[in-house]
This record gives C-alpha cells, structure tokens and sequence, in this order.
C-alpha cells in the first residue's frame, strides 16, 4: 500500500527531490501530475492555494509547503541520517533547505523562465536576476571549499534538497566554463546526483559544454498560416538537393582512427578471465603503441576526500559516464588510504595518442590530472601493473597508502 499520494510535475525540482526523499526511505508514492487549470478536490485538499508539491497521506493528512513535506517524508525513516546527528546539524540543515528555497529558486527562476517565453521577458530583469542567482549560489561554493557536504561528514536532505534546486542552473546555464570557474559546487553536485536514490528517480545527469540559454528574448510562435491550394506534383529532386534526408549519425571522434590491429576487447577479455600476471605478459606483448596510449590518473582534491566509500562512488561516478567511449577505454583507479586520510589514482589505455578525445564524454574528467605514460619505461610498467592489480598499497611522496576500493573502467 502506498505511503500516500503527490502532487507536482514531472521534471520539477522540488517534486523530485521528494521523490528521491522517499526513495531513500522505502515510501512507496502515487504520484499525481497536477492540471493547474483543472485541480481536483484532493489536490486542493493538499494545498488549499492549487501549488505544488503537495500531499496526502493514506491516512488522510495533508501536507503542502515543500520544506514540510521534505521533513515529514524523511523523519518516517527513525533511523535516517538524512536529519543530521545533533541538534545543530538539524538546524544547519534547515538552513540550507530555507536558503535553497527562498534565495536560490527564485533567482534562478527569474534568469531561465522568462527565456523559455513562461513569464514575459525583459533584458534588464533577467540580467538582474542572473546575477543574484550567480551571487547566491557563489555562497554555496564558498562555503563548499572547506565541507565536503553541506552539514557534516555525510550526505544529507540539505544536500539533496539544495542540489535538485540548483539543477536548474545546471540545466540551462552552468556550461563547462562556468563548472571550471566552481569546482566547489560542481564536484558536490556531481556527487550528489550520481546516488542511486537520485538516478533511480531523475535518471543519468548531462551536462552541458555550452549555456542553453543566453539573454535574448524567446521566439514568439507563430500563427498558424492559411491553408494553400495542393502544388502541382514537381519532378523527384536530385539526390545533391535532398536536404529533408536524414542525416548520418554523429560519431564518436576516435572513429576517424579506423579499425586497430589489436582490439582492445580481447585485452578486456584477457584481464577478465585470466589471472592478473598473465594478463599482463599478454598486454605487454600484444597491445600496439602507435594505436594506444598510456594515462595515469590523478584526482585534484584529495584532501576534501572523506569516506573511503564515497571516494569509491565518485570513481563509479566517472565510470558511468564514459559509457559512449566504452569502446575507447580500459582502465583501473582506486581510493588509496582511510576514512579521512586518502587518494585516488588510476591507470587507462586509450584508443589513440591523446586522452581527451575518449574522457571529454565524462565532464568530471576535469577533476583529474592526467599523465601520459611510456610502456617502455619499467617504473611506468611497474605503476600500470600495480593500479590494474587493484590491490597492493601505493606510495606517494614516501607515504604509503594502503589499497581501499576501487573500480574497473571497462
């Protein structure tokens, strides 16, 4: 039976980030999309003014306001972590959620709707109102230099509530300049969304090279135009003037190399079914370097790295999103050391001389340092053996860090 009914819209950030609430705490929900010139009687039941998100629990109580509703959705769960520790974590946490709400949203709003044509445009209003977006997210990178999350050493609903309100910024505006001018910000979200109680609800994130929208007024539709009489049938057009026929497929840029000698599928195969020396003495004797290159991987923040498990699923979180260039890549990285006290570093063979070409599909590569490496070097073999190993400690300006987790790139 479900927990109770919500109401919203599909896509809305706060709808979805009670969505994801209940999906951290095991609430099965009926969600109902809301007809804003149609509510039913329900829907005004939960939110006598017709706004979104609103619910009403199986039991008959009605909740609006999302910040109530974000809290009762999570306190259902008594052993959450998701409310903090302590008494100042929790209020911590409704500040975040308060400043998200009131500070960021409306911002943001302001600066995306009147481009989409939703509110009427005026050129000095959303300039205004992206500046102040830009200025209140700015406190959540500043603040974000010396946290790791917003309140504590964990994940919690300031996190989750804060980030779904700033992907609207990320939707439309924060392109690759902007990611790299706020790696504070970028790097917390980016973790944020990659959790599997956010992907099973919003799905994979996308990022965006360039700014979708910019400070022009939106086209305004135009009106439907009378119907004209038939044309007289022309003759077939030549193939050259065709330019309704759909266009090829955009491929991958490391198609253009052309087919290798050595596929790296079978070295994939290789390190799969065959014990790690083995694999390797088949690597080394096999793999062509004038197809394939060498990289050592190096995450920038080490030091704002905090559990090792988390540091793992910033790993997965790369990972996942070189899926378009699964037929380019193979490599190993792993969280060396302990809670608090660690790194991470990785191995990868790329198709071709130059490792941008496959990683660029992952906007987090940016977090990354990367080194190319000479397979005729013995101390460059020696390092790609020990991070395809996976499990041996590794020293880093003579400390040793002993192997954590880590995750193959395959």
């Amino acid at each position: 039976m479900a927990f109770g009914k919500l109401f919203g819209i599909k896509g809305n950030p706060r709808t979805t980030v009670l969505k994801v609430i209940a999906n951290a705490n095991g609430l099965d929900l009926d969600f109902v999309e809301v007809d804003f010139k149609n509510p039913t009687a329900e829907h005004l039941k939960a939110s006598p003014l017709g706004k979104i998100p609103a619910f009403v629990g199986e039991d008959g109580f009605a909740l609006s306001e999302v910040i109530a509703v974000a809290i009762y959705l999570t306190s259902q769960n008594e052993k959450t972590t998701l409310l903090g520790k302590t008494k100042q974590d929790y209020a911590s946490i409704l500040r975040w959620l308060s400043f998200s709400n009131s500070e960021v949203l409306p911002r943001l709003a302001g600066w995306y709707r009147p481009l989409l044509g939703i509110d009427a445009y005026n050129k000095k209003a959303v300039e205004e109102s992206s500046k102040a977006a830009l200025k209140a997210v700015s406190v959540v990178e500043e603040h974000l230099l010396r946290n790791t999350y917003l309140v504590g050493e964990r994940i919690t609903l300031a996190d989750l509530f804060a980030a779904s309100i700033i992907s609207r910024g990320f939707e439309f505006f924060f392109g690759k300049e902007w990611r790299q001018q706020n790696p504070n910000t970028t790097r917390w979200y980016n973790t944020i969304v990659h959790q599997d109680i956010w992907t099973a609800v919003a799905g994979e994130q996308q990022y965006l090279d360039q700014p979708k929208l910019t400070n022009v007024a939106p086209k305004k539709p135009e009106a439907p135009k009378a119907a004209k009489a038939a044309p007289k049938p022309a003759a077939a057009p030549a193939a050259a003037e065709d330019e309704d026929a759909p266009k090829p497929k955009p491929k991958h840029p490391l198609e253009a190399l052309g087919k290798p000698s050595v596929a790296l599928d079978e070295w994939k195969r290789q390190y799969s079914n065959s014990s790690t020396p083995d694999a390797m003495k088949w690597f080394w004797e096999n793999m062509n370097w004038e197809e394939y290159s060498l990289w050592k991987l190096q995450y920038k923040y080490n030091d704002e790295l905090t559990l090792t498990f988390m540091s793992n699923n910033l790993i997965g979180g790369l990972n996942a999103r070189l899926e378009a260039s699964r037929k380019y890549v193979f490599g190993c990285a792993s969280v060396y050391g302990v809670n608090n006290d660690s790194i991470i570093e990785g191995a990868a063979v790329v198709r071709g001389q130059d490792y941008l070409p496959a990683f660029d599909v992952a906007p987090d590569h940016e977090s990354y340092t990367f080194t190319k490496l000479d397979p005729t070097k013995p101390e460059d073999r020696e390092y790609v053996e020990l991070m395809f190993e996976g499990e041996k400690p590794l020293v880093v300006n003579g400390k040793e860090y002993p192997a954590a987790a880590g995750k193959v790139i395959k």
